[in-house]
């Protein structure tokens, strides 16, 4: 294919370009050649993307999209798309669309009928995951916490029995006060703390939620962390769950997985299996509450 009839298949079609997280190694030739062959990069930072775009040689023009102008820019992005022209989409490390404003430019070429493609690589989420040593069957990514206490408060409490493997995104600024949110909130459970990941000081500790509180006591935090913790065992999710429905009537802990989308049938065989009584005692707890 010559660069004519390439240029002519990347044309309308935009690029979500995964880029180094540290190891410039990490970058992928497919990366590369698509960078060099679009017409315009949207970078989240157009200064830091720039060393890297130097680094390979990548001249190609830059328009900046980030998380201030993620939705103006979008619709401008979506035009020049239209138009017929290419478009690659990249964040300062990592995949993007993972906890940028990348999400809403697929977002909105989607809704448009743009083909979007993208180009695999480096992802400071699995990245650490993988390094954790805890199980990555199920996991799941909240990336940073809530700044509004409400809202973040909701989330850790959703959080707070789930089994999955938990993955987060911290600042080191932030690092301390989100240790121990995630300490107070989810209880001293097993943890990796990542940063500089894939760099020359990579470092990986393994310890407590509590471990790592005493640990940052007497160290500052350096670099962009990625935390990953355990989820709750079924054990404790069980004991956590009956703490739950303690203090409730049987008609109103019927009502309660009722409202979760149990049919009532589903609901009372629930109950007996929390509560380890017949369904029998169940039903007739239910008609003495209605009388």
């Amino acid at each position: 294919m010559n660069v004519e009839e390439r240029e002519k298949t990347v044309k309308g079609i935009l690029y979500l370009v995964a880029t180094p997280i540290g190891n410039l190694m990490d970058f992928s030739e497919r990366a590369i050649e698509v960078l060099k062959s679009v017409d315009l990069i949207a970078a989240e930072d157009t200064r830091n993307s720039l060393k890297l775009l130097n680094h390979f040689g990548i001249r190609t023009p830059m328009t900046s999209y980030h998380e201030f102008n993620r939705f103006d820019k979008a619709e401008e992005l979506v035009r020049v798309l239209s138009e017929g022209r290419s478009v690659a989409c990249i964040t300062d490390a990592g995949t993007p669309g993972i906890s940028d404003p990348g999400e809403v430019l697929v977002s909105k070429c989607a809704e448009a009928g743009i083909t979007v493609s993208a180009v695999p690589g480096a992802s400071a989420m699995v990245t650490a995951l993988i390094l954790s040593g805890l199980p990555t069957r199920r996991f799941r990514f909240e990336g940073f916490l809530p700044t509004e206490k409400p809202e973040r408060e909701a989330l850790l409490d959703e959080l707070r029995t789930s089994t999955a493997t938990l993955v987060f995104y911290e600042a080191p600024h932030r690092l301390k006060k989100t240790l121990e949110i995630l300490f107070n909130a989810l209880g001293d459970r097993r943890a990796a703390l990542c940063r500089e990941l894939t760099k020359v000081h990579e470092e990986v500790l393994r310890m407590t939620l509590r471990e790592a509180l005493d640990h940052y006591s007497g160290e500052e935090p350096r670099g962009e962390y990625v935390i990953v913790v355990e989820g709750i065992t079924t054990k404790d999710r069980k004991a956590a769950e009956a703490k739950d429905w303690e203090g409730m009537s049987i008609a109103d802990h019927v009502a309660f997985y009722e409202a979760a989308g149990m049919d009532r049938k589903a609901a009372m065989k629930q109950v007996s299996l929390d509560r380890n009584i017949s369904r029998r005692a169940v039903f007739d707890a239910l008609v003495s509450a209605k009388s």
